[in-house]
């Protein structure tokens, strides 16, 4: 019954949004809407990776559910770059990576804490993940710091450097992880349950929810601009919170559910691993899609959304390095996570 109507409200969600879109509704109404069927899409999505996940394992599983995740942020951001809004594109970059390490990960946590007292993962999987935050802090740190003493020209190609790394970094660590120290880095599975579908119907569907978060993604960006100048939102609030809550539901229900049938390392795997792919590469991807288009977006970020993601990145280090977790380190990652969205409210 429950799945039946899970269906039923996907369909219709999807359907009525392409209709208000299409048929110019009112930009509220379609702002709401938009929001409402990408988190149908979002749980379409979570479910076509798990059942993924069980044939090609909890890491290879999580991986995809980051990288198909991220598809909404990165389609986003991508029609964001291509109107020149690069103040938007940061904003929502820096809210993505704090909101997969605090509230992702936070609710995960949070959830599989309630439910068993304590969880269990991979300490030096834990531990890499620690230094690549590392890096990606270190990487947005420096040309910020450095910024102000470049010309315009320098700053443009100090971007494209930086971007040139830290793709070069994450490629490297996925052969890393996934080939050469594959199994010193999986994580025991507890709990086997059946998938949802066969292997074929699984794949097929988890491209099928990618394309449709695709069409909402864009539908989404359409309303932005006349949604925040009418309820007088800040384009940091909007890109660090609003953009990333939404982005984030397809890792968020993933992650969730993981962490519920006591599969904390898949759902760490999620939530770290999406942010880390937002810092080290969708981020530097942006920087040359724009640098193609003839207006490059620099890697100078803020101060606010520099403090924002070195505070999310210490107290996710620091709750996930010792491999194991309960139910109030997720309060501890929600806590945080709610000063910093009253904080980017009232700037």
């Amino acid at each position: 019954m429950r799945k039946n109507l899970f269906n039923i409200g996907l369909i219709v969600t999807f359907a009525l949004s392409a209709v208000a879109h299409y048929m110019h509704w009112g930009t509220t109404i379609q702002f709401a809407i938009s929001c409402l069927a990408i988190l149908f899409v979002a749980g379409f999505l979570g479910k076509a990776t798990e059942s993924v996940a069980h044939y090609a394992g909890d890491r290879m599983g999580g991986f995809l559910n980051a990288t198909f995740g991220n598809a909404a942020e990165l389609i986003i951001a991508f029609f964001l770059v291509k109107d020149g809004m690069f103040d938007v594109v940061k904003a929502s970059l820096t809210g993505a990576i704090i909101g997969n390490l605090l509230l992702v990960l936070g609710a995960s946590v949070l959830a599989g804490g309630l439910k068993f007292k304590e969880q269990n993962f991979n300490i030096k999987l834990a531990s890499h993940n620690a230094s690549l935050m590392t890096l990606a802090v270190i990487a947005l740190f420096i040309p910020a710091v450095f910024a102000k003493s470049l010309t315009q020209k320098e700053t443009t190609q100090m971007s494209l450097i930086v971007a040139g790394v830290l793709i070069v970094a994450y490629i490297l660590w996925l052969i890393f992880s996934m080939v050469t120290h594959k199994k010193e880095l999986s994580d025991q599975v507890v709990e086997h349950s059946e998938p949802a579908w066969s292997k074929r119907t699984s794949i097929l569907f988890l491209i099928l929810a990618t394309v449709m978060v695709g069409f909402e993604s864009e539908w989404l960006v359409g309303t932005l601009e006349e949604f925040t100048s009418r309820f007088g939102l800040s384009e940091l609030f909007v890109g660090a919170f609003l953009i990333a809550i939404i982005g984030n539901a397809a890792e968020h229900s993933a992650a969730v559910m993981m962490a519920l049938k006591n599969k904390i390392g898949a759902a760490v795997e999620i939530a770290v691993g999406s942010s880390l792919q937002i810092a080290l590469f969708v981020a530097p991807v942006l920087i040359f899609s724009s640098f193609f288009m003839g207006n490059t977006m620099d890697i100078v970020f803020t101060t606010y959304e520099l403090v924002a993601i070195g505070v999310a990145v210490i107290i996710s280090k620091s709750i996930s390095q010792d491999g194991s977790s309960n139910w109030y380190e997720g309060v501890l990652l929600l806590a945080v996570y709610l000063i910093l969205g009253v904080v980017f409210f009232l700037v």
